[in-house]
């Protein structure tokens, strides 16, 4: 007997990295050598003080054990702890943080956990897909907000049309962004929180690359803003920040009822991650970060060299101050997706097309820096005699 899917199944398009992951495997086959550009993965390893708290914890029988279903003590102590240090704010272990299997878990879950059929969320665009896919499995409505690029990718709160306003219950922002690379500072946080308080809408902030830092930037986060907390919760990630993309490891910080709405559904759907990865990513967070510096330069370096070598051959790019994504212009009339799509097969680069990112990333293409230095400059090259 045949395997029906739902109807939501049946409507929803597959992950864009899936069917990429796909055109890869086809050309890796025939031989041809590939640079990619397209996922952003750290080629950089986990810092080995992590790995070794992993293999200590691993020799102690209790810790093969389920974990309680918000996580270990240790670990929401050690979120607490470093939200206190890094931002100055106060946390409540065990109230206000919920460990989550990496934060794409955890916005999937909190959308089915908030939202009913038909209630919209408004999603920026260009934005990391899940979010919409996320309200699509509920059953929601993503309405898509602009960002601007004339006005460094922030969107325009106030343009959002009333009804729209009306009918929300979640807004999701996320800085620095995924794919844009923009950065914010902490007065477009508090006109944020402001305006959705002043029409009854939560707040989820996707804060997966706020230790991905460059020069003097340091991204700041929602809930430094008074009252945040009364409408806002803030997603965290050690995939980026601590190169620890397959650990699958996060949390969820901020208002109580919507942590206590999450862990209702995940308390159902899952028994948390486990705990030797719980309690090593604690250690990470409450390290002095400071292999952070030598991280983040080696980004801020692979960027410099990218967007010197595109802007030499007449591509334009984000200025480079979060995040490990270069967003850069289509050259010339092709579409994000015809472009994307013969650089790979004639010249072997990968990279991904901004509309895979919302309809208004028609015209972008977004570049991982995840690949070393002459993997880069190589794929320069190779875009040059492309073009």
């Amino acid at each position: 007997m045949k395997a029906v899917p739902s109807r939501n199944v049946q409507q929803m398009p597959p992950y864009l990295f899936s069917n990429l992951n796909r055109k890869k495997e086809t050309l890796k086959r025939q031989g041809v050598d590939m640079i990619d550009l397209g996922i952003g993965d750290p080629d950089l390893p986990t810092p080995p003080f992590i790995i070794d708290q992993l293999i200590k914890e691993l020799n102690h029988p209790d810790n093969f054990k389920y974990s309680t279903f918000n996580g270990c003590p240790e670990f929401r102590h050690a979120v607490s702890e470093f939200y206190l240090k890094h931002f100055h704010v106060k946390i409540d272990k065990d109230k206000e943080v919920q460990t989550l299997i990496g934060s794409k878990e955890g916005i999937a879950h909190l959308v089915q956990a908030m939202i009913d059929p038909d209630d919209i969320v408004l999603i920026p665009d260009p934005s990391y897909p899940v979010y919409k896919m996320a309200v699509h499995l509920a059953g929601g409505k993503a309405y898509p907000v602009r960002l601007d690029p004339d006005n460094d990718f922030k969107p325009d709160l106030e343009s959002i049309p009333h009804e729209i306003l009306q009918k929300a219950k979640l807004a999701f922002l996320n800085y620095p962004s995924n794919p844009t690379g923009a950065t914010v500072n902490i007065d477009f946080f508090e006109k944020a929180v402001a305006f959705f308080k002043k029409h009854g809408i939560y707040i989820a902030h996707d804060s997966a690359y706020n230790l991905v830092t460059f020069g003097n930037y340091q991204a700041p986060s929602i809930l430094q803003v008074d009252g945040a907390k009364d409408i806002a919760v803030e997603f965290g990630s050690l995939s980026k920040a601590f190169n620890m993309t397959g650990w699958r490891i996060g949390y969820l910080v901020g208002n109580e009822e919507m942590i206590k709405t999450l862990l209702t559904v995940k308390s159902n759907l899952d028994s948390c991650q486990f705990l030797p990865i719980q309690k090593a990513a604690a250690i990470a967070l409450k390290s002095d970060l400071s292999f952070l510096k030598e991280r983040n330069a080696v980004y801020e370096r692979r960027g410099q060299v990218m967007r010197q070598a595109l802007r030499n051959i007449g591509i334009e790019t984000n200025p480079l101050k979060g995040s490990i994504f270069l967003w850069a212009k289509v050259p010339g009339s092709m579409t994000s997706g015809a472009f994307c799509e013969r650089l790979l097969e004639e010249a072997g680069v990968v990279v991904t097309p901004g509309t895979a990112f919302g309809k208004n990333g028609e015209g972008y293409f977004r570049v991982s820096l995840s690949v070393p230095d002459k993997r880069l400059e190589e794929a320069a090259k190779r875009i040059k005699q492309f073009l």
